[in-house]
């Protein structure tokens, strides 16, 4: 068996092209795979094991899953920083989990695509993969790398049935016989840090057998969640020293890993969702149509969260199999429930629901009702913070440069003055974004959020919550785009939604407004027409001036 320090002292002088026949070779023949694993844990923690690492994270990031490929050409000035962050983990990796990845990229067929090669890569590494679904839900991603990404939300296979059985076993104990529970061989669905199986017991309140479903932590996250948590802070403080590098505000990417981290967090704090859970269901029981998972309280842990079985599918597939009008009534009801319940709740501080893709949305086509899953991810917005966002997408709607600036000043992190520079980059972005909106179109809530993103790019902050709200209408907009095909009018839905349950429901509803800011509405309103005169005549200069378009007269 070679010294594995002689594999990690021969690498750095070697060609990017000998590096995998040289590994090969240096590996003991008719060995085991654990062996082999051994070796190349030894090779990294070796002397000379960082040298091997960098050469090992330049074989990856050029050979095995190049940037260039995976980031398209349009993304091409975040090709510096996705190496970068793809060399750093892999330089801080602990040895015993990078060993046996390296042993697998190298014995993987030649033709496997660097898509399929990077989801094995970030394997049990619950950090990576949540930052791949964060990724994969830009819609401009290149498809193939897109495609493989959104395979992480229900294509994650890397915990046994039989493991997931052992600890719910092991953590329930005699609660077991207690409530009859039996608990399914199979698993129903994995995510980055959970299994969920099914399982019947028997309900002391009832007395009758019943489903249910236990979310149960992998065995696994325990161990490398300290280890992940290290990196993702490390990763935001690189990219924060070296921020300059890469030509975005300071504050961008290492935004991103801390909320990763953040968001990471939060997925294993099992008894923090079940308090959600609980307060969603309190939020929803008066609106009809809308179910939320009940909380099987004597059968939950810290590490385990029992749940009611509820019937339905995926609502994109449920929708596809509907008539056109009844695919507008469950987009309609998606918007109701995901964006007009929580912003215009009468409580003080409304939850939302913070990672709202299709597989967290189960819709029952029998019954109507729309299922929300998975609340490990949520956030809260004050009363206050929903009276600037309601005035913002108003302002937006109405086209006021002058009125959306002053909100967007009001929803940043930091009181922004109108003289300082935040106040000007704000004044200076607001009016070119809604000079690009076209004129025959209503703005969206998205394009509200665009805005943000916008002024985000500038270098100026906005709280967490609204960075999450963010991301959610995005989501929102992909999966409406899904439902009904096209623009669904977001903003009017939304506000129809509110009229109808404010009139029926007045102490659930409420909206945010206070009487000063129904007077700055109608003087943006009586301006309105002027406004949108000017943007509609200058869209028709500059579509006369465009060459090749058609004029009249000689």
């Amino acid at each position: 068996m070679p010294h594995s320090a002689t594999i990690s002292a021969e690498f750095p002088q070697l060609a990017p092209d000998q590096w995998r026949s040289t590994l090969e070779n240096f590996l003991p023949q008719g060995s085991t795979n654990a062996e082999k694993v051994r070796v190349i844990e030894a090779g990294l923690r070796s002397p000379v094991g960082q040298s091997f690492r960098e050469t090992m994270a330049r074989w990856i990031v050029e050979e095995i899953v190049p940037v260039d490929r995976l980031v398209p050409e349009a993304y091409a000035a975040w090709r510096p920083p996705v190496r970068d962050a793809m060399m750093f983990v892999v330089t801080h990796l602990s040895a015993s989990r990078l060993a046996p990845k390296l042993l697998e990229q190298l014995e993987l067929p030649g033709t496997t695509p660097p898509e399929n090669r990077l989801l094995r890569l970030i394997a049990k590494v619950p950090g990576l993969q949540k930052l791949g679904q964060v990724i994969a839900r830009n819609q401009h991603l290149h498809p193939a790398l897109r495609n493989a990404l959104s395979r992480l939300e229900n294509g994650i296979r890397d915990v046994s049935p039989d493991d997931i059985r052992s600890i719910i076993h092991r953590e329930l104990g005699r609660r077991i016989e207690t409530f009859d529970v039996q608990v399914s061989s199979e698993i129903l669905k994995e995510a980055s840090v959970s299994a969920v199986v099914r399982f019947i017991w028997q309900n002391p309140e009832t007395g009758k057998r019943e489903r249910g479903v236990f979310k149960v932590l992998k065995p696994h996250i325990p161990e490398y969640f300290a280890e992940d948590m290290v990196y993702l802070q490390g990763l935001a403080q690189y990219f924060g020293d070296r921020h300059h590098r890469y030509g975005f505000a300071a504050h961008l990417i290492p935004d991103t890993f801390r909320k990763v981290r953040r968001l990471l967090r939060h997925e294993v704090n099992f008894r923090r969702e079940q308090k959600t859970l609980i307060e969603a269901a309190a939020l929803y029981q008066s609106f009809r149509g809308v179910r939320i998972p009940q909380v099987i309280r004597p059968l939950c842990t810290p590490g385990i969260t029992a749940l009611s079985e509820e019937q339905g599918i995926k609502i994109t597939s449920a929708a596809a199999r509907l008539s056109p009008s009844a695919r507008r009534k469950v987009a309609e009801q998606l918007l109701e429930a995901l964006v007009a319940v929580p912003l215009f709740s009468a409580r003080r501080d409304a939850i939302f629901h913070g990672d709202p893709h299709a597989g967290n949305l189960l819709y029952n086509n029998r019954t109507g009702e729309l299922i929300i899953i998975d609340w490990a991810l949520r956030e809260r917005l004050s009363r206050e913070q929903r009276r600037h966002l309601a005035l913002l997408f108003l302002m937006v709607a109405l086209r006021d440069p002058v009125g959306a600036s002053r909100q967007v000043a009001m929803l940043a992190q930091n009181r922004v003055r109108a003289t300082s520079r935040s106040g000007r980059s704000i004044r200076d972005v607001v009016p070119r974004f809604l000079e690009t909106m076209p004129a025959s179109r209503v703005p969206t809530a998205a394009d509200t959020m665009r805005l943000l993103e916008n002024i985000a790019m500038k270098g100026i902050r906005f709280p967490a919550p609204l960075i999450m709200l963010s991301k959610v209408m995005f989501t929102l907009e992909g999966i409406l785009n899904d439902i009904v095909g096209s623009d669904i009018g977001m903003g009017f839905t939304v506000a129809r939604q509110f009229a109808r349950h404010w009139l029926a429901n007045r102490s659930a509803f409420r909206l945010p407004l206070m009487k000063r800011d129904w007077l700055a509405l109608q003087c943006s309103a009586v301006l309105y027409p002027g406004r949108f005169g000017l943007q509609l005549e200058q869209a028709l200069l500059n579509r006369l001036l465009t060459p090749g378009s058609s004029r009249t007269g000689s």
